[in-house]
């Protein structure tokens, strides 16, 4: 398990959650509710200078290595919710499910030295990672699970990051409305101790509802940038080159924070 970081005084952590989740629920809302201001590059800029000051505070406060708060087993709920996607609806994904992934593998590519494709065997075999934490969805509910899996600077060390490389971008086997489900962070998260590769939920392998076989676990920020369902981990220069841009689904689709921490 890593190491359990000390809490933070309430008042500095309420400061926090309150100045990030409102700023990240206040984009959301502005941008989903109202078309002549999504359509308005001056207010988008705007919102994105605020995301970037967000940010640099975010990690001013709390380093760029700080731990997320660990728990107790006690401390872990009956159920972790299956927010969003229950079971995604690609025939392929479904066909794997009903062999238990016995195909599945993860690419990781792009700016690398190794591109490598890991079937799901090798991934479970690696050295295992756990921890306790508190999953925050950004729609107000809160829920702390045991995660298992692999280290997500573990993976990228086996296949060599180029220099150009500034973010990881990680596609997904589920397809929402607007179009495929990804996620993006920058290497600062990527290489965080407690981001990982997890392929279990509280001791037992992921149910499809939690994404299995393979969900990304960046446990400093809001519960929409741990992407479900990875099937890729793309390295590139700059996440805005991918999809529409925003570096996540609902970052494009609904205008959320692309940078969620808390």
């Amino acid at each position: 398990m890593t190491e359990i970081a000390q809490p933070l005084e309430s008042s500095l952590r309420l400061t926090r959650r309150a100045l990030v989740g409102s700023l990240a629920l206040g984009a959301g809302g502005l941008l989903t509710g109202c078309d002549a201001l999504n359509a308005n590059q001056r207010f988008r800029d705007t919102l994105r200078l605020a995301e970037t000051g967000n940010m640099a505070v975010h990690r001013l406060m709390g380093g760029r290595s700080g731990l997320a708060r660990e728990y107790s087993p006690r401390d872990i709920g009956h159920a972790f919710p299956a927010n969003g996607t229950r079971m995604p609806d690609d025939p392929v994904y479904q066909r794997e499910a009903a062999t238990a992934f016995a195909d599945w593998t993860l690419a990781i590519d792009g700016l690398v030295e190794r591109p490598t494709r890991f079937a799901l065997g090798q991934i479970r075999a690696m050295p295992r990672q756990t921890q306790i934490t508190r999953h925050d969805c950004v729609e107000g509910w809160s829920a702390i699970g045991k995660w298992t899996g692999v280290n997500l600077s573990y993976l990228l060390d086996q296949v060599g990051l180029r220099d150009s490389a500034r973010y990881l971008v990680f596609h997904c086997a589920d397809t929402l409305r607007a179009g495929p489900y990804y996620e993006s962070i920058d290497m600062v998260d990527a290489r965080h101790p407690q981001s990982m590769i997890a392929w279990a939920l509280n001791d037992a392998l992921l149910p499809v509802g939690n994404g299995a076989p393979l969900r990304l676990r960046v446990e400093r920020q809001l519960g929409y940038k741990h992407a479900k369902y990875v099937r890729r981990i793309e390295a590139v220069a700059d996440y805005r080159l991918a999809y529409g841009g925003g570096g996540g689904y609902w970052e494009d689709a609904a205008g959320y924070e692309w940078y969620a921490g808390i």
